[in-house]
């Protein structure tokens, strides 16, 4: 694919989200044709919120995505309404880690992804959670 002409209606087609009103969290993520030459790819948001599963209290996350593509990228709205879906959902940061990058390895088939989540403090502790997936 040329980088100066826009990518054609049929290699998007299968964007549900993208350029539609969405305004409710959703359990996957989607992609699109990864274009030449792009090596890394590199999502960070410090909104990612999810429940304590033993407090129920609310926990409010950092999170870094980092995948090398192969055929696929992730398509970033998506991605923003795939996370929203963990804002009620009690879960450890350790198991939180291993779903996202779980769902980027199963969806998108990178060389590999990781998922870096940083919990904010609570007690004076920060958690730190890493999950690494190779192909």
């Amino acid at each position: 694919m040329d980088l100066t002409e826009p990518e054609s209606p049929a290699e998007s087609q299968h964007l549900t989200v993208l350029g539609s009103t969405v305004r409710h969290a959703i359990d996957h993520v989607e992609t699109f044709p990864a274009p030449a030459n792009v090596t890394s790819v590199r999502f960070t948001t410090d909104e990612l919120a999810s429940v304590c599963p033993v407090t129920q209290q609310p926990d409010l996350s950092h999170l870094v995505i980092e995948y090398a593509p192969d055929q696929a990228c992730i398509e970033s709205k998506s991605l923003k309404l795939y996370l929203w879906s963990f804002r009620d959902r009690p879960v450890f940061a350790e198991a939180l880690a291993a779903e996202i990058a779980g769902e980027i390895m199963a969806t998108a088939k990178p060389h590999h992804v990781t998922a870096t989540i940083t919990q904010r403090p609570r007690g004076g502790i920060e958690v730190q959670a890493v999950s690494r997936l190779q192909r």
